[in-house]
C-alpha cells in the first residue's frame, strides 16, 4: 500500500467503544421494564439468570478476539503524512446510526422476553455493553504500554468491527493525535 495517497483512519478504541453505551443503558432499561412484569419464570428466577447472564457476557465480549487485536497491533504501521484522523464524535454517529435498527431490535426483544423470565436479555445485553467498554479499556492501557495510539481505515472497519474480515492491517500516530484518549474516551 502507498504511503502517498490520503485515507481516512477511525480510532479502534472508539469503534470498539462506541456500542457500550446504547446496548449497556437499553439493556438496563429492558431489564428494568421487564421485572415489572411477572412473566412465567417469576422475578427472582429471571432476575438472577439475568444477572448470570450479564457477568459470562461481559466477560465473553471482553475477552473475544483479543488475538487478533494483539496481532494486528504488532505489525501496525506508522500513519502517512496525509493520512486523515477522523474525530470521535464521528465515529460514534456512524457506528450507532449502522447499528439503530439492531440496538431497537435488542431492546423489543429483550422487553418481549420478559413475557417468559424476567429481566433475563436485557441484562445480557447489558453485559455485553460492559464487555465492550472493558475491552476498549483493554486496548486504552495496551495503547499507553506502546505509547502509540491505534487507527484502522474507515473504508476497511467501515461501521463494523476493527478486527473484521476486510481489514488489512492499523496505523499507528503518537498518543496526542485526535481527539481521543487512549481506551476511546473524550480526551479533557
Amino acid at each position: 500500500m502507498a504511503r502517498g495517497g490520503q485515507q481516512s483512519l477511525a480510532r479502534v478504541a472508539v469503534i470498539v467503544r462506541a456500542g457500550w453505551a446504547p446496548l449497556f443503558w437499553l439493556g438496563v432499561l429492558s431489564a428494568a421494564i421487564g421485572l415489572l412484569l411477572p412473566g412465567l419464570s417469576g422475578r427472582r428466577v429471571g432476575g438472577y439468570a439475568g444477572a448470570a447472564l450479564f457477568v459470562v457476557c461481559a466477560a465473553f465480549v471482553a475477552l473475544v478476539r483479543r488475538g487478533r487485536y494483539r496481532a494486528w497491533a504488532e505489525r501496525a504501521s506508522r500513519a502517512g503524512k496525509f493520512d486523515f484522523l477522523q474525530d470521535r464524535a464521528v465515529t460514534l454517529r456512524a457506528w450507532r446510526r449502522a447499528h439503530r435498527w439492531w440496538l431497537v431490535g435488542a431492546f423489543v426483544l429483550g422487553v418481549a422476553s420478559s413475557f417468559a423470565a424476567p429481566a433475563v436479555l436485557g441484562l445480557a445485553f447489558a453485559g455485553a455493553g460492559a464487555g465492550l467498554r472493558l475491552k476498549a479499556g483493554w486496548i486504552g492501557r495496551r495503547e499507553r504500554e506502546d505509547e502509540r495510539a491505534l487507527w484502522v481505515r474507515t473504508d476497511w472497519a467501515g461501521t463494523g468491527s476493527p478486527v473484521g474480515k476486510r481489514v488489512k492491517g492499523y496505523r499507528t500516530t503518537g498518543l496526542a493525535a485526535g481527539d481521543a484518549a487512549p481506551g476511546g474516551a473524550l480526551r479533557r
